[in-house]
């Protein structure tokens, strides 16, 4: 079969286009899915680069990739979820993939296998950050920074679906594009400064990191909830400005994948896809993934066996 792989750290440079790779063989526990499509996360530049080798050391050559959709060969049952090898997956960017029955859940029927692909990590870290760590209610406040990106515009769309009011920051380009998700107020962030323009909001969900984390306590109301995906918890300002926040970890797995597919089905969420590359193109996909500011996901197609 065709598959992506690495044999050692680095940038996109790393990522080989082989043959003939002997499709992976599944254990008990997991399933044989033909993969239609897969997701790329930043989560994959993290480990693509060996930001986390020391931690969760990769043994190379190994397959490269999480999120996926396709078709389970046993019972052709469609499905998505996660085939990354640091779960016990064989890796998504390949024809065929291995993945854990916890991993996987029935693909939601409104999607189809590109747009589904896009959806396992930013929307579970999306809907989990805003139903399980803030607990959004209808007529509250939330800022979402990068609300443009994979994560961010499905937490706007979750937002708006519970009645919250949404502001967010983009580039001036993105504006329209988060107005249409139903944002109620967009925000420059290359020429306006949000803290100075906020105030009193209930939840912040920071997509960015560095000093965007560290002004967002400042537009919080006192027990206000931040959640943080890439800063670690500043906890003098977390102390000084009487704010809970959060550093999320999210979770991967059929109950909260299964939660997301009635979520979209329902039509509280729909997957936007901002380019979908080959298989063979891997490398432009990651480029424009780090520099091409995709609104929504980026998502490689995988040729059929």
């Amino acid at each position: 079969m065709r598959a992506v792989q690495i044999s050692g750290y680095g940038g996109s440079e790393v990522l080989e286009i082989r043959d003939n790779v002997p499709p992976p063989i599944p254990q008990t526990g997991h399933v044989l899915v033909e993969v239609h499509a897969a997701g790329i996360n930043p989560f994959d530049i993290k480990v693509l680069s060996g930001a986390y080798q020391t931690m969760i050391p990769l043994k190379f050559p190994v397959t490269f990739g999480g999120d996926f959709a396709g078709v389970v060969t046993q019972t052709g049952e469609e499905v998505y979820g996660s085939a990354i090898v640091l779960s016990g997956g064989s890796g998504a960017f390949a024809q065929y993939a291995c993945a854990a029955v916890g991993k996987i859940a029935s693909k939601p029927k409104k999607l189809n296998f590109i747009e589904a692909a896009g959806l396992p990590v930013a929307g579970l870290t999306a809907i989990e950050a805003i139903k399980d760590r803030i607990d959004l209610q209808k007529n509250q406040k939330i800022l979402i920074h990068g609300g443009a990106g994979g994560v961010g515009n499905i937490a706007i769309q979750f937002a708006k679906s519970i009645g919250a009011y949404v502001a967010t920051t983009v580039n001036a380009d993105d504006a329209d594009f988060v107005k249409g998700l139903g944002a109620d107020e967009v925000i420059n962030y290359k020429t306006q400064a949000f803290e100075e323009m906020l105030k009193d909001f209930d939840a912040v969900l920071d997509t960015v990191g560095g000093q965007v984390a560290d002004k967002s306590y400042k537009v919080l109301k006192r027990s206000g909830v931040l959640v943080l995906l890439v800063s670690q918890v500043n906890e003098v300002l977390a102390k000084t400005y009487g704010v809970e926040t959060i550093r999320q970890q999210s979770t991967i797995d059929t109950m909260h994948l299964t939660r997301l597919t009635q979520l979209v089905d329902n039509g509280n969420i729909k997957v936007h896809v901002d380019t979908v590359f080959s298989i063979n193109q891997v490398r432009e996909a990651f480029s424009h993934l780090q520099t091409g500011h995709p609104r929504g996901k980026v998502v490689l197609k995988i040729e059929e066996q």
